[in-house]
């Protein structure tokens, strides 16, 4: 009885050996891991779930085309709820699931926190739109499809500067992408010799704009590098204080402020961004509409540029002649930074044709869309 008892724990040890290589990497995947984390719950969900849903798009149609040499494509999205803490975890329990390749983070804060553990592992990701410059600084894993914030700050002094005289703004001292920003604004209208006025607020203090309303009054145009939410309240604001020829003005933080006003609105609203949901452009027109087939509402700038991010890693793959499921993710990350840095590398997808240095910053053409106007 003793010898049996022996030999079957020998054989059981054996049998959890045998388990536990399997599950740590002696089983072949059968198919690429794309992961990322972003806000799922909470107040900022909407862009999650926005470039979730665009990713998701991609993953399927990549599959259905034959995937990379036959070998289709898996992504997830851990909710970080735009938290640092909670965006780390959600880089650990991926990177241990067998992730190899990212979209990194939905915002900046997040992706912060998720772009040290990636430079650690040397895994390579493209942020849809975590725009904060120093993500991709130092970094040669880094990259993005947005706009920095620098560029945008830079691209609405020079309009703003152009075409108005009087000029106001109102940014978030408490966030970090609506402070980014805001302060290339503030630095290129020094450069330009040009003067405005300036209200801000924070966490604390989102929700009544009547008083930062008030002091623009006399202001030609109002500058929010701000997020659609509060935007809306600025909009609503202007009309409770009869203000109705004052012109608002911002950048991709406002795609989805249609959806925050309603018919009192009558200011002219329009933003920057790389995304115009209305564009007759064949690929932007097509994306749009397989997107509203499957989710029953239109995409947002940040769902599009979930979308291009996974078809950029996608090509990228492909330019770089990736044959292999198994690949570690620091050995992938080599051949695709070599692979998009390349100077025939580049992509036309739904929020432009885009370019990449070893910088990781994405070069495209901006457009000025109107929401009243």
């Amino acid at each position: 009885m003793k010898t049996f008892r022996k030999v079957l724990a020998v054989v059981m040890a054996l049998t959890l050996v045998v388990t536990c290589f399997a599950a740590c990497g002696g089983e072949k995947k059968e198919a690429y891991f794309i992961g990322a984390t972003g806000p799922l719950t909470g107040p900022n969900q909407s862009y999650g779930n926005s470039v979730n849903n665009g990713a998701m798009l991609a993953v399927e149609e990549i599959n259905a085309a034959g995937g990379l040499n036959g070998v289709p494509f898996k992504f997830e999205m851990k909710d970080d709820k735009a938290s640092d803490a909670d965006a780390a975890t959600g880089y650990d329990a991926l990177y241990d699931d067998g992730m190899q390749i990212s979209l990194g983070s939905v915002t900046s804060g997040s992706c912060e926190a998720f772009a040290k553990r990636a430079a650690e592992d040397n895994l390579f990701f493209i942020t849809p739109s975590a725009s904060q410059e120093s993500i991709i600084t130092d970094r040669p894993n880094a990259f993005r499809v947005c706009f920095g914030d620098p560029d945008q700050g830079i691209l609405a002094a020079q309009k703003l500067a152009k075409d108005y005289e009087k000029i106001g703004c109102i940014y978030d001292t408490s966030d970090t992408y609506s402070s980014g920003v805001y302060a290339a604004f503030e630095s290129e209208m020094k450069n330009l010799n040009k003067t405005f006025e300036v209200r801000t607020f924070d966490a604390e203090t989102k929700t009544d704009f009547s008083a930062s309303v008030e002091a623009l009054k006399d202001c030609d145009v109002i500058f929010l590098p701000i997020y659609y939410t509060e935007a809306g309240l600025v909009a609503r604001a202007c009309v409770d204080k009869g203000l109705k020829d004052v012109v608002l003005f911002g950048c991709d933080g406002l795609d989805g402020v249609a959806a925050q006003i309603d018919e009192t609105v009558t200011n002219e609203i329009s933003y920057i961004t790389p995304f115009d949901v209305n564009s007759t452009e064949e690929k932007t027109a097509n994306f749009v509409k397989n997107y509203e087939a499957k989710y029953g509402s239109k995409p947002d700038q940040f769902a599009a540029d979930g979308y291009d991010a996974v078809y950029v890693i996608y090509e990228a793959m492909k330019a770089a002649g990736v044959n292999d499921a198994n690949i570690s993710a620091s050995d992938l990350c080599d051949l695709v930074v070599k692979a998009i840095t390349a100077d025939t590398f580049t992509y036309a997808g739904t929020t432009g044709e885009m370019k990449w240095d070893a910088s990781g910053a994405c070069t495209k053409v901006p457009v000025i869309v109107e929401v009243n106007g």
